[in-house]
Parts: C-alpha cells; sequence; structure tokens
C-alpha cells in the first residue's frame, strides 16, 4: 500500500513537471515571457537581411520586446519590420533602429538608440532612422576582389 501511494506522488510530480515545461515552452515560443504588456511600433530598414520574426530587440545591452514580423513595402520595396516592445518603455519619435550581429556570424537583433525628443512613439507608428543590416558577403567580396586591377596584355602600354 505504502509503495502504490509513492508511486503515485511521484507520478504526479512527473505529470506538473511535464506541463510546467510544455507551458514555457509555449510562452516563450511566442514571446510573451517579454515583459507581459506590449505595444508595436515599426521601422523601415534598406536591408533587413538575416534579421527573422522571433529576434530579440534591445535598448542598452537590456532585451526590450521582440521582432514580430518583415514585410515588404510594395511602394518602395523596403523592409518593414514590426516590433513588439514594452508597454513601459517610452521612446522618443527621433530613436534610431540598427540591425546589429551578435558576434562575426551570430545572430541578428535590433538596436534601438532613443533620442532626446520630447513626444513619444506611440502604437503603429514608424521608426524613419534606420540602419541596415551590413552584408557581410558582400563586405568580404569587395576587400577580396574590388581592389584587384585587371589588367590584359592589349592595354599595356608599349614602351
Amino acid at each position: 500500500m505504502k509503495q502504490s501511494k509513492l508511486e503515485l506522488l511521484v507520478g504526479i510530480f512527473v505529470v506538473l513537471g511535464l506541463a510546467a515545461i510544455a507551458y514555457l515552452t509555449i510562452k516563450l515560443g511566442a514571446g510573451a515571457l517579454v515583459g507581459g504588456d506590449t505595444y508595436e511600433i515599426e521601422a523601415r530598414f534598406t536591408n533587413a537581411g538575416g534579421l527573422n520574426s522571433g529576434s530579440t530587440v534591445v535598448v542598452a545591452g537590456v532585451t526590450v520586446g521582440r521582432v514580430e514580423g518583415i514585410r515588404v513595402d510594395p511602394v518602395d520595396f523596403s523592409a518593414i519590420a514590426t516590433l513588439r516592445v514594452m508597454a513601459g518603455l517610452k521612446l522618443p519619435t527621433d530613436t534610431m533602429a540598427s540591425i546589429k550581429t551578435t558576434g562575426l556570424i551570430g545572430d541578428k537583433y535590433v538596436l534601438l538608440s532613443p533620442g532626446a525628443d520630447e513626444t513619444y512613439l506611440a502604437t503603429g507608428e514608424r521608426i524613419t532612422m534606420t540602419e541596415s543590416s551590413v552584408d557581410l558577403e558582400s563586405l568580404i567580396g569587395k576587400m577580396a576582389f574590388g581592389s584587384v586591377e585587371k589588367e590584359s596584355p592589349e592595354e599595356k602600354p608599349i614602351p
């Protein structure tokens, strides 16, 4: 009798542990543990290469939100990133958004640099001052091949 009671308690403990893990997995996957109450803002980038839905939004090294989605503006073909940030964070209208990389080839995230304006971004407003992602491949290509001058034998001056 005592053995079956112990097995029942262990079983209940295991089921509660699995339920807690499932709950946290769902909450983290949806980005709901970022800070509870949030609001959406947008940022326009000319190149959002490497930035994905679920990437973090950072202010002064502190995670304050997540990237909800990225779409292409059909008018000027720029990338519009929808950012969900904590409601307690009041960002000035002259805030700058930059796409940065963790490490040399790590994940991309959005760095927000608040300005000094007296008015604040409201829900749905767009950050206009942005700095796009650096395309590492083209940068390396320019360094490796951009400075090499090709000279054919026909173009050489005759002495």
